[in-house]
């Protein structure tokens, strides 16, 4: 079996065109996702999705890649230090 870590991607969708994009790159990447919790914060028209996963590090380097180029969104991803 694969060595997998555990990290977590926090997203930021500042435009509405960036939500199509990133919920598309999710269901890609559904299998190594443990968790997914996304809060909509109307008052400042914002979308904000936290994705807990369990995989490869290339696997959520590929997907944390992909989703920084699309437009109108924000990312950030941070590994457990323990695996």
């Amino acid at each position: 079996m694969k060595e997998t870590r555990i990290a977590l991607i926090g997203i930021i969708i500042e435009e509405e065109k960036g939500i199509t994009p990133t919920n598309q790159l999710l269901h890609e990447y559904r299998d190594f996702i443990v968790g997914r919790m996304g809060i909509p914060y109307r008052e400042k028209d914002i979308n904000i999705i936290s994705i807990v996963l369990d995989a490869p590090e290339n696997a959520i380097s590929t997907l944390s890649g992909k989703l920084g180029m699309i437009d109108g969104i924000s990312v950030k991803s941070m590994f457990a230090k323990t695996k």
